[in-house]
């Protein structure tokens, strides 16, 4: 292998993929029915059934963003809104999908620390809202799982917040770009890393996928609406096998959660060398260091690739795929500043 391989810390996308999917689509490389139809997709209600022991209705689509906005669409109507963190990826980095999809509805950001809603913060932002037509009415609480600062919320979190949810007469949906890191730093039951939340964004992509992820339904009624509004959308792919063969791959033999696994603990090697540097307890695989530019010049000359986060401070993913020798090798790196 040449010595200077790329050594990327940038995102878990970056990720190559996970040899199971190239498989996975070769077999489904098959004349079969089209669309949602085939024997693969019909299949994934059962087996993502299994992974979280109740019944379940699931859909693929293309983007994480599209996961996000059809599950949300099928809660929120164009004159509602959606409370979520000010700094939730649907607030901060899906260029206004979500005001798109739901057609015009509004996103009600509320603060709290490490990317994280707390219910106290949720229920003093509802009970600022006045019940009239002049103001934007909440119908639905989004929240991230692992958070946009790699942390996790408990079960009991997650029930709470779910109950308000249900109190207030909200939809619950859980955007789960790196839900299978959460489930790893739970070590859970995956149920039990959704709480009580009618609708799932469960991510592959960023954990070994390729170009499908999955929308997952514990309120079945809502993936009715959700299948209207995906073709709609454009997102109901003709050949959708190959998408549906690439989520039953991760889910066989749990690869899906190896990956996470992994992940984590390439995470967990970096954390332990950062010391004070951290900007956030490493709970899923994301670590954010304190930094000056010229510490980051030092790290990227060692040949480690990563993001700036501001002016004072870096990011680094570790992905399913991360190298050990590389997160020693990061890990050294930061040690030695």
């Amino acid at each position: 292998m040449s010595a200077d391989r790329p050594k990327l810390f940038l995102s878990d996308n970056s990720a190559s993929v996970h040899p199971a999917i190239w498989e996975a689509l070769r077999r489904a490389d098959e004349a079969d029915t089209p669309y949602d139809g085939d024997a693969v997709s019909t299949g994934l209600d059962e087996r993502m059934g299994e992974v979280f022991g109740c019944e379940v209705a699931v859909l693929w689509v293309a983007t994480g963003t599209a996961a996000n906005c059809l599950a949300l669409a099928t809660m929120v109507q164009p004159h509602g809104g959606v409370v979520c963190h000010e700094e939730a990826h649907i607030e901060m980095d899906e260029g206004g999908a979500p005001g798109f999809y739901l057609h015009g509805a509004k996103l009600l950001t509320v603060p709290g620390e490490g990317a994280k809603l707390a219910v106290a913060d949720v229920a003093a932002r509802l009970d600022a809202i006045r019940d009239d037509v002049h103001q934007v009415q909440p119908h639905a609480l989004s929240v991230t799982q692992a958070s946009e600062y790699g942390r996790v919320y408990r079960p009991e979190e997650l029930m709470a917040l779910g109950e308000l949810a249900r109190t207030r007469g909200l939809g619950f949906h859980v955007d789960g770009a790196r839900f299978a890191n959460a489930v790893a730093h739970l070590d859970c039951e995956p149920i039990d890393a959704v709480g009580a939340a009618q609708a799932l964004s469960f991510g592959f992509v960023k954990n070994g996928g390729m170009t499908a992820e999955a929308i997952v339904f514990f309120d079945t009624g809502l993936a009715d609406v959700a299948r209207y509004r995906r073709k709609r959308a454009g997102h109901l792919q003709s050949k959708g096998r190959f998408l549906a063969a690439q989520i039953m791959a991760m889910l066989e033999d749990d690869i899906w959660l190896a990956n996470a696994h992994h992940a984590n603990a390439a995470a967990q090697e970096i954390a332990g060398a950062c010391g004070n540097r951290l900007l956030h307890p490493v709970e899923a695989n994301e670590i954010f260091v304190t930094t000056t530019q010229e510490e980051r010049d030092a790290i990227r000359r060692q040949g480690f690739d990563f993001y700036d986060w501001g002016r004072d401070a870096a990011r680094f993913v570790t992905a399913w795929n991360t190298r050990d020798e590389d997160a020693r090798g990061l890990a050294k790196a930061i040690a030695n500043l």
